[in-house]
């Protein structure tokens, strides 16, 4: 026996928000037509509510995403510098300290 899996394509959100935004625009025109099957105009304006509210998520979720590879970028510059200062404070460390005195440093090396 074959199987065949149809597995739902995820559609992004603009893809969705774009593809509501022509429904809308079709049921706005057609709403006439329409409304003996429960597509009315309470039902289009709730809709057109709804969509409303997700377009304003969507750009504060874009702004937020942008804001935050920002902020990631700056992290990323950061830990950097302070890898390599740390790695230069440890190699000094271990030529002036007795290893002895390496744990104080947080150094657990053996040599």
């Amino acid at each position: 026996l074959n199987f065949i899996i149809m597995a739902k394509v995820k559609v992004s959100y603009a893809e969705q928000i774009s593809q509501s935004d022509i429904m809308l625009q079709a049921l706005k025109n057609n709403v006439d037509k329409l409304s003996k099957r429960g597509i009315d105009q309470p039902f289009v304006d709730e809709m057109e509510s709804i969509a409303k509210q997700v377009k304003a998520l969507n750009e504060e979720q874009e702004k937020l995403k942008a804001d935050l590879k920002s902020k990631t970028e700056s992290l990323n510059a950061l830990m950097d510098g302070l890898a390599g200062k740390y790695s230069e404070a440890k190699k000094l460390v271990k030529l002036e300290i007795p290893q002895s005195q390496w744990k104080e440093f947080g150094i657990n090396d053996k040599r």
